[in-house]
């Protein structure tokens, strides 16, 4: 395999792969811990809601803190964000080990304890998933993602082996130690490592609006809507294999708990064998023909699954079931993350998370019911047509070829003088750049000014619109707020080389003997007073009239 197509290619960078090492045995230990909770819970309760519960309490926080979570780390340092969350678990899981050994938990306080878990790694997620862009190039970016997919999937072929073992042999508070022990490593690699990071010029946005930036970012970005909604469908139709993988190994091919480790393994194996192939297939497949090819695969895997009685032919459905697992979720979440720059990345994965998840915890409660309701089989067969389904809808919905979309900061916008002292809470800011242009270019015009209207709004632009010059039609003016000039300036650094082709365009339609002319001003009421006008203003002030086109 050449070295251009190498799916461990990421590991060539050292922090990397140190991270990635650290983080695959931090895997290990979070699914030998899952092992104990669920033992001991059945242990202490006999309560089945109560053991359910223990999975349940893990995921929640998940579907909860996500968003919060990927606004901290879009916001602050990620790699101290994700430093803090591992220490965090490491104290919850002390706490737990010495609660166990002590023989002080209570059923509730082990749910308690599990739902701290599962805090300490929704707030985890997003900052690791972000920080992968930050330690390997763009080009090496999806390769990056599919090892992380990997990697858990390793944990996961055996992890829960090696956690009954554990607890078989020396009870569930060992598991609980094991796990404490295994953020150690992690912790050291992130302390050790000091990353590069350009300055911060502004001041980190509060939670509630960087959260609602997120949200209005995902919102308005069309690629990233297509992998919620392809990410979504697909965990709701493919977990179906995975919450029924009990009863596949129980009724359909009647076996028993070694027949249920033995499917799961397939099931991680094939995921580790897809991780290792979707480098080549990136090469040869676009991304949308890749994540039909695991919508149909997994589909092919759910139906064998449902007619099979044959333990060797659903072996190897559930190897094909991993693999298509694999290729798919990387291939959304590296959609996400290339269609997302850095200021909002964090945000744009923690959406996807909510989405994926939500699709995967709606679907067990569904295939679950299913499967009551007419049986395992049928069930999954369903399960299976709904994954068909998910490959069709790609015709309509395909996932974008991002290869070439440069969402780097452009940089080229200098913070302007102002004519009248401002703060960066004086508001509101009212822009309007006005455009000369020709009759034969309007159709043109209208048709950028859309995508432009999309980005301002994206970017934190209100009440945007487009004035037409009733006694010269050749006039036209955009128009549009800000809040404060804080929000101004940190619109403008949110736009990407991407986001200037837009200008590019409308500075080639515009006739006018100059650059468009931008105007700042900021709104004012009549019978106005204050003192904010008179103060000095820092070094925040500019022209209120600009000639060079800039926004």
């Amino acid at each position: 395999m050449d070295n251009q197509n190498s799916a461990l290619r990421p590991f060539r960078h050292r922090i990397f792969r140190d991270v990635w090492i650290a983080s695959l045995f931090s895997n290990f230990g979070g699914l030998i811990q899952s092992v104990g909770a669920a033992w001991l819970m059945a242990s202490i309760s006999p309560s089945a809601d109560l053991v359910a519960l223990v999975q349940a309490s893990t995921t929640l926080p998940i579907m909860l803190f996500s968003l919060v979570a990927g606004s901290i780390a879009d916001n602050f340092d990620r790699r101290r964000l994700m430093l803090a969350s591992q220490a965090f678990l490491l104290v919850v899981s002390v706490a737990l080990t010495l609660s166990s050994y002590f023989g002080l938990v209570t059923p509730w306080l082990l749910l308690a304890f599990t739902f701290l878990v599962g805090c300490g790694t929704a707030f985890n997620g997003p900052a690791w998933q972000s920080l992968v862009g930050e330690m390997v190039p763009r080009t090496d970016l999806p390769a990056a993602i599919t090892l992380n997919s990997m990697g858990f999937n390793i944990a996961r072929s055996v992890g829960p082996a090696i956690g009954g073992l554990i607890v078989g042999a020396a009870g569930a508070f060992a598991a609980f130690a094991v796990n404490a022990i295994s953020y150690i490593g992690l912790i050291a690699v992130l302390a050790r490592w000091r990353p590069a990071m350009p300055p911060r010029t502004l001041p980190p946005e509060p939670l509630a609006s960087a959260m609602a930036a997120g949200l209005r970012y995902v919102a308005m970005s069309p690629n990233i809507g297509i992998v919620l909604l392809r990410g979504g469908v697909f965990g709701l139709a493919a977990i179906s294999v995975q919450a029924l993988m009990p009863l596949i190994a129980r009724d359909l091919i009647h076996g028993g708990p070694l027949t249920f480790g033995l499917l799961l393994g397939a099931f991680g194996m094939g995921a580790v064998g897809g991780a290792f192939v979707s480098a080549r297939l990136r090469q040869a497949l676009s991304a949308e023909a890749l994540t039909r090819s695991a919508f149909v695969g997994f589909a092919a895997c759910a139906c064998i699954a449902g007619l099979s009685s044959l333990p060797v032919l659903t072996v190897a459905a559930m190897a094909i079931g991993g693999a298509s697992w694999v290729l798919a979720l990387s291939s959304f979440n590296a959609t996400v993350q290339l269609s997302a720059p850095r200021w909002v990345v964090g945000r744009a994965l923690a959406l996807y998370q909510m989405a994926t998840f939500g699709g995967m915890a709606f679907g067990s409660w569904i295939w679950g019911a299913a499967a009551e309701t007419w049986g395992v089989a049928d069930a999954l067969l369903i399960s299976s047509v709904t994954l068909v389904a998910g490959a069709v809808l790609g015709l309509r919905y395909p996932l974008p070829e991002l290869k070439s979309l440069n969402l780097d900061p452009l940089d080229r916008w200098t913070e302007p003088k102002t004519a009248i002292d401002i703060r960066p809470r004086s508001g509101p800011v009212v822009v309007t750049i006005e455009y000369i242009i020709r009759e034969s270019d309007v159709v043109e015009f209208l048709s950028v000014m859309a995508e432009r209207r999309r980005v301002r709004r994206r970017d934190g632009a209100r009440h945007w619109t487009l004035l037409r010059d009733l006694e010269n039609p050749e006039l036209w003016i955009e128009r549009y707020h800000l809040p404060t000039w804080l929000e101004y300036v940190r619109h403008n650094q949110r736009m990407t080389h991407a986001d200037a082709i837009v200008g590019e365009r409308l500075r080639a339609l515009h006739k006018g003997p100059e650059r468009p002319r931008v105007h700042r001003m900021i709104e004012r009421q009549a019978g106005w007073v204050t003192s904010e006008v008179d103060v000095p203003a820092h070094d925040m002030a500019a022209p209120i009239t600009d000639p060079t086109g800039s926004s």
